[in-house]
């Protein structure tokens, strides 16, 4: 499977490309760094952004687009660009086909750390041991674009489609149904995992204002 992780912003759009699958060996494809300069008129800015990720979409032909999903910033003038650029993402991927996934921060950080409260370094530090890179990704905006595509990768995507494919009635054979059931405990749990490192990163965030 081919992803395509997005960490949304005006200023600095994270873009990386992983491939693999769950349970299996990751490896990064290609990863770069959108940057639109404050000073250009803002539909210049989205234009820019917008443009590359399709590029982007065109070039690398992902399975899916998994993008940082906000749910928290007391920053309004930062939020309202990182909004933009999402929209911009998911616009992309629909207009190309491409099936879609979202993640909150705290949601990239268990699945790529086992901490929804990881740092910036060390999600880079893990991003760069599961990817077998020679160095850090940076800056930051690139090594989270790709614990995203991570993320997909190992919490959505390919499973995600199993459950779809499970749910639609059709022959799929005869261990199809023993494997989604032998899944749904780790299922569950990593569901639970995801949604205390959430509740954990809302109290924090309420917390720290």
């Amino acid at each position: 499977m081919r992803v395509l992780g997005v960490d949304p912003g005006l200023t600095r759009c994270g873009l990386g490309v992983v491939e693999g699958r769950r349970g299996g060996t990751l490896r990064m494809v290609a990863v770069d760094v959108v940057r639109t300069a404050p000073e250009v008129p803002l539909e210049q800015r989205l234009l820019a952004v917008s443009q590359r990720i399709e590029a982007w979409i065109a070039e690398h032909g992902p399975d899916a687009v998994a993008v940082e999903r906000i749910f928290a910033r007391s920053d309004v003038s930062t939020i309202m660009g990182t909004v933009q650029a999402s929209g911009l993402a998911l616009v992309a991927a629909a207009r190309a086909g491409v099936e879609v996934g979202t993640h909150t921060p705290s949601e990239v950080k268990a699945a790529v750390c086992g901490n929804g409260r990881a740092d910036k370094a060390q999600v880079t530090a893990m991003v760069t041991r599961i990817l077998a890179l020679d160095s850090p990704p940076r800056p930051a905006d690139a090594a989270d674009a790709l614990a995203v595509g991570i993320a997909q990768i190992w919490r959505g995507g390919g499973q995600r489609r199993l459950d779809a494919a499970a749910g639609t009635g059709r022959p799929v054979g005869a261990g199809w149904d023993d494997a989604v059931a032998a899944q749904a405990p780790a299922r569950q749990r990593a569901a639970e995992r995801w949604a205390e490192a959430e509740r954990r990163a809302r109290q924090s965030t309420r917390r720290s204002r």
